[in-house]
């Protein structure tokens, strides 16, 4: 099978799958050599690393695509690609998503940040109207080439607007056809706990584990009894 179809079958699975973050095609061969199942590619890994620079949106598509073309070159892993905001608006996001799509990406993330974006841990992050953002995800749908091409939609409402808001803009994600569902920087097990029974049974869950992060952090274990599909470790 193709990765994308790879990565489609297994999220099919009750089996969590650990996504290690990497930044280019050494740490794929690293990860695949460790026996890890898929790979992340950290945005703001990306920006650490070629710029120097902090997650707020300095890094490019066309950075972004080479990155993605360079680790699918070298490695046969799905590979789920964060690609912030989608660049733009919803035309923005299509141009995203062909372009990522055809350099091998497995699945490609959207967040609902307003431009310029920040690390989803971090204050100051401003949001975009729910109404654009599913109209984002309908795009990116609407323009992948293979259906097994995984949408993730990502939202960063929790530290702006609170956990109800956050969870307004989930069920909006999900009516808009979201292939997997990131609810970005839970700040309690309360609100985890709250999010795998209010969507668990309707969509996959991807949750990430940030070292220093907001969210408490859980073992890869803990969180499949929880219910999640997806643990990623962008910095680990």
């Amino acid at each position: 099978m193709s990765p994308k179809s790879t990565l489609k079958t297994r999220l099919g699975t009750n089996e969590i799958l650990v996504a290690p973050g990497i930044f280019d095609a050494f740490g794929a061969i690293m990860a695949a050599r460790a026996g890890f199942e898929t790979l992340y590619l950290s945005g703001a890994s990306i920006a650490y690393t070629k710029l120097g620079q902090p997650d707020i949106g300095l890094v490019t598509l066309d950075e972004l695509e080479t990155v993605v073309a360079n680790v699918c070159e070298r490695s046969a892993l799905p590979i789920i690609v964060d690609a912030d905001t989608g660049f733009g608006n919803a035309l923005n996001v299509q141009r995203t998503v062909k372009l990522l799509e055809r350099a091998g990406a497995a699945a490609i993330q959207i967040e609902d940040q307003s431009l310029p974006k920040r690390c989803g841990h971090l204050d100051g992050k401003t949001l975009v109207k729910p109404s654009e953002m599913n109209g984002k995800i309908k795009a990116a749908l609407d323009i992948r080439v293979d259906d097994n091409t995984v949408i993730i939609a990502r939202t960063d409402a929790i530290g702006v607007e609170g956990y109800d808001l956050a969870m307004e803009r989930a069920v909006g994600f999900v009516e808009s056809g979201a292939d997997v569902l990131f609810i970005e920087a839970f700040q309690n097990l309360e609100q985890i706990s709250g999010a795998v029974e209010q969507f668990g049974d309707k969509i996959p869950l991807l949750i990430n584990m940030v070292d220093g992060g907001i969210t408490p952090m859980l073992s890869a274990m803990e969180l499949e009894k929880l219910g999640f599909s997806i643990v990623i470790f962008p910095g680990g």
